[in-house]
């Protein structure tokens, strides 16, 4: 099993092929070089030494993660420990430890209260391997960017070796990989139904969606628990002290939850039986993500799996509190090579959490919920001025935005235990949502303003359906924001595909492509919209992929990438994908051979016939891929995970020729 040494792990030069390949100027590899400016003191520790120089004996909480460790918002080990430090707790961190023994866990000691275990801030499995299974040959989140730093189904991994070396010790999963596998769920790359996370990796808890609520009342009663018995809790004080913590998911009894507000979901058993209840579970966990007030129960054998309701999101005040920590904003001290995904980072700015949007493929919803819950417009200027006041910054905060810019300060009217909608946006925005986008236009405007910031962009991109809604703020974006390509997500032309992928239809698409065109002529600009497409999405066929080619076609647009849709787990498209039926039951086709999947890839590109040749009736067939061994074992552990990370797809002319 391969690994990196301690040594790698903390270091090594830079990945040549990576440096030639993004071919960045010499200015932006000095803002990447990690800086030796800053004392380790200022980090949280990650190792003995790093404790003896804060005095401490002991840390009250071990985070494991699969990412390096940046002491930067964006990464969620360093978000969740600061927040723990803001409270009390003494937290040690453990970036990418080696798997093939215990001996990077063991070398903070024995945490006094608890272990938090992540794979990071994407999916180990989805981190590895392309949407055709090919192993990739990076990775943003390990200094230099090279593969292999974390194992696959990290949290599994992690776990393991944790309750090697401290056995007894609590542990609790967390991040995207255990959050979106916390009932049962496709995999994809074992082509497996696969249980919760829970039984799986053997954890004691698993800490859903944003964990800042839910790890912070695990700490507290872990503390007082400790405080009361003197020593090592038993098994069932330690379960009792667990139980009922909001956002969390855990093993326990079919017959505990008597007297509770009950979603009951179809057991483990049922599904891999009866596949089409795969759909089933997925709607009511969706359901149970946007209503807010149930808990939600899976069957695993003779045991279930317990989901308390989903912890409120945390208000305006408690996220500029959480912003306001003391963030180094840079990467450890101790690594010699940069981080590529601190490029982003360094001066991009999160100005809100949630999304209305409810797409089917995208697991952001059930995640972070689908209320938005907004930074305030100081909060977010003092951060301007942090990074304005940075070594190397150049002048241009690159996004400041969420999951789509345009959402920040949304409301909802209505009653989110009543509300039956599956997307506040399709098939067409929702009376009860409402935002005034001028506002974020104005929050633009003030950042642009501090000292030493010349250039504001949306990079995150805009929910189009709803810049439609206000012509003022789109305009702006068009003509103020944008610095030569505004992403926005269209995904497909056709109805029938769209409607699956609960996208609105091409008219509103059409008609922003002409705003967009409009006001970048007004403002004297020649610009790009970057549109995001898919291929082999449940219920899209060879024939939907043609008319999407000529759809480009007609256009004068030619792709230069396309997402192959990946089914990962949790979200409603992947139950499509696995039980070839959509929400409401009827039959799909679904392309899951790699060559039916290549061919519907290969339209769009152009490649189809010069590869694959024409389409073969033997391909239509939803013949599932071969199963692969797992070469590190244990279960799958999930930004977040909305999708692969992708490049451009298509650049338009704002121009129609």
């Amino acid at each position: 099993m391969s690994h990196f040494s301690d040594k790698n792990h903390l270091g090594g030069g830079p990945h040549p092929e990576r440096r030639k390949r993004e071919g960045r100027s010499e200015r932006a590899r000095l803002a990447l070089r990690p800086s030796a400016t800053l004392p380790r003191e200022n980090f949280l520790p990650v190792d003995r030494a790093d404790m003896d120089a804060r005095g401490w004996d002991r840390v009250d909480v071990l985070l494991v993660s699969g990412d390096a460790y940046v002491d930067h918002p964006s990464f969620g080990v360093a978000l969740l420990g600061r927040w723990l430090e803001a409270h009390g707790f003494r937290v040690g961190i453990v970036p990418q430890p080696r798997w093939d023994s215990p001996d990077d866990i063991i070398r903070l000691g024995r945490p006094r209260l608890f272990a938090g275990v992540t794979a990071g801030a994407v999916d180990s499995m989805l981190a590895h391997y392309t949407a055709f299974r090919k192993k990739r040959r990076d990775d943003a989140y390990t200094p230099g960017g090279r593969a292999g730093a974390r194992p696959n189904r990290a949290v599994s991994v992690y776990a393991s070796l944790v309750r090697r070396a401290f056995p007894g010790l609590p542990v609790v999963g967390g991040g995207i990989e255990a959050s979106l596998r916390r009932i049962s769920h496709y995999d994809f790359w074992s082509n497996s139904l696969r249980k919760s996370l829970l039984p799986d990796a053997k954890l004691d808890l698993i800490v859903y969606g944003m964990g800042e609520r839910a790890i912070l009342d695990i700490a507290r009663r872990l503390d007082a628990l400790a405080s009361r018995c003197g020593g090592a809790p038993s098994r069932p004080e330690l379960a009792a002290a667990l139980r009922g913590i909001a956002g969390t998911a855990r093993m326990g009894r079919p017959d505990e939850e008597a007297g509770r507000e009950v979603l009951r979901l179809p057991s483990h058993e049922d599904i891999l039986a009866r596949p089409a209840r795969l759909m089933e579970a997925t709607l009511l966990l969706e359901r149970q993500v946007h209503q807010m007030r149930a808990v939600a129960v899976q069957p695993v054998g003779d045991r279930v799996v317990v989901l308390e309701p989903p912890a409120p999101a945390l208000t305006t005040e408690e996220l500029d509190e959480l912003y306001a920590l003391p963030f180094t904003r840079q990467a450890h001290p101790s690594y010699t090579a940069p981080i590529p995904a601190v490029e982003t980072m360094l001066t991009s700015m999160t100005c809100h959490r949630g999304c209305g949007g409810g797409c089917s493929f995208c697991s952001l919803a059930l995640h972070q919920g689908r209320r938005v819950a907004s930074r305030s417009r100081d909060s977010l200027l003092e951060e301007a001025r942090t990074i304005a006041a940075q070594p190397g910054f150049t002048g241009a905060i690159s996004d400041v935005g969420g999951p789509s810019a345009n959402m920040w300060k949304a409301r909802c009217s209505l009653d989110p235990a009543r509300c039956r909608r599956s997307s506040c946006m399709v098939p067409r925005v929702c009376p009860g949502f409402s935002v005034d986008q001028t506002e974020h236009v104005r929050l633009l405007r003030d950042i642009r303003q501090v000292p030493g910031i010349r250039h504001v962009r949306v990079a995150s991109g805009v929910r189009f359906d709803l810049a439609l809604q206000q012509d003022a703020a789109l305009e702006a974006y068009a003509g103020e924001f944008t610095g030569g390509q505004l992403k926005v997500a269209p995904e497909h032309c056709a109805d029938e595909v769209l409607r699956l992928m609960r996208k609105p239809g091409m008219e509103p698409f059409e008609r922003f492509l002409d705003a967009f065109r409009r006001y970048s002529e007004a403002h004297g600009k020649e610009q790009y919209v970057v549109p995001y497409l898919m291929s082999a999405f449940p219920g899209c066929t060879d024939a939907h992929m043609r008319r999407l080619a000529d759809w480009l076609e007609e256009r004068h647009w030619s792709p230069r990438q396309v997402q192959c849709f990946v089914p990962t787990p949790g979200t409603v498209a992947t139950a499509m994908y696995y039980a070839e039926v959509d929400t409401e039951g009827h039959p799909l086709p679904v392309a899951k051979t790699d060559a039916a999947r290549l061919r519907q890839h290969g339209i769009l590109l152009g490649t189809a016939r010069d590869r694959f040749g024409p389409a073969r009736p033997d391909d239509e067939r939803n013949t599932a891929p071969p199963a692969r061994a797992d070469r590190t074992g244990g279960s799958d552990g999930g930004r977040g995970m909305r999708r692969e990370k992708r490049s451009d797809t298509v650049r338009s002319s704002g121009k129609r020729r």
